[in-house]
């Protein structure tokens, strides 16, 4: 990546650009990642904590975003969702190696409506249809043969792919940010750093030591 173009008015690189909607340029970076990251682009580091204070992190995928929100889906009783139940804030974080770049968010979290869950839930593949309804997520199982067994129980009682229904256990969660971070790669580990905080209804921007 060339360092050497020409710089903003904040004297950050050009690819900060000069957005005062942080979804926007959000969605800049994420279609430039689209383009060169080899797998999932759309993934992210989800941070949550427990009612005990203690922090927890996995990788999960983003897949909506609106001007407000981004979207992830999982099972409501895995840990996550327990802890998101308990606590509704979350941290997220983005990080594309190839375009040396990282996307840090925090904000609070609440489910998607039904209608948005079963509109997603209804364009995923069959396979991951039946997984959603055989997995008990996040809970022990003596052998994996456990699962295969649960996976052919519900593909005999749902054969038709065409109408699988959403488990009322798995549904989506929107994280609103109220803080967005952008973080690009510096020689010497001199990065440069762009953060929009929400006031109010206005985003206020800062750049940031590295």
């Amino acid at each position: 990546m060339n360092r050497k173009k020409k710089l903003n008015k904040l004297g950050l690189h050009d690819c900060f650009m000069d957005k005062k909607n942080p979804f926007e340029l959000f969605k800049v970076w994420m279609s430039k990642a689209e383009k060169t990251e080899i797998n999932d682009p759309n993934a992210l580091a989800l941070a949550t904590v427990n009612s005990k204070k203690q922090p927890s992190v996995r990788m999960v995928l983003l897949k909506g975003i609106t001007n407000k929100e981004f979207i992830f889906y999982t099972n409501l009783n895995s840990r996550k969702s327990s802890e998101l139940k308990a606590n509704p804030r979350a941290s997220m974080c983005f990080h594309w190696k190839t375009l040396r770049r990282q996307i840090r968010i925090d904000g609070s979290i609440s489910k998607v409506p039904s209608k948005v869950a079963n509109q997603y839930f209804n364009s995923r593949p069959y396979g991951s249809r039946i997984g959603a309804w055989a997995s008990i997520q996040s809970t022990p199982m003596i052998s994996r043969l456990d699962l295969i067994k649960r996976i052919e129980y519900f593909k005999k009682k749902y054969p038709n792919s065409k109408k699988v229904p959403r488990p009322p256990y798995w549904s989506g969660w929107a994280l609103k940010a109220n803080e967005i971070e952008f973080w690009l790669d510096g020689d010497n580990r001199i990065h440069q750093r762009l953060k929009y905080k929400k006031i109010g209804s206005k985003w206020k921007k800062e750049i940031l030591y590295p």
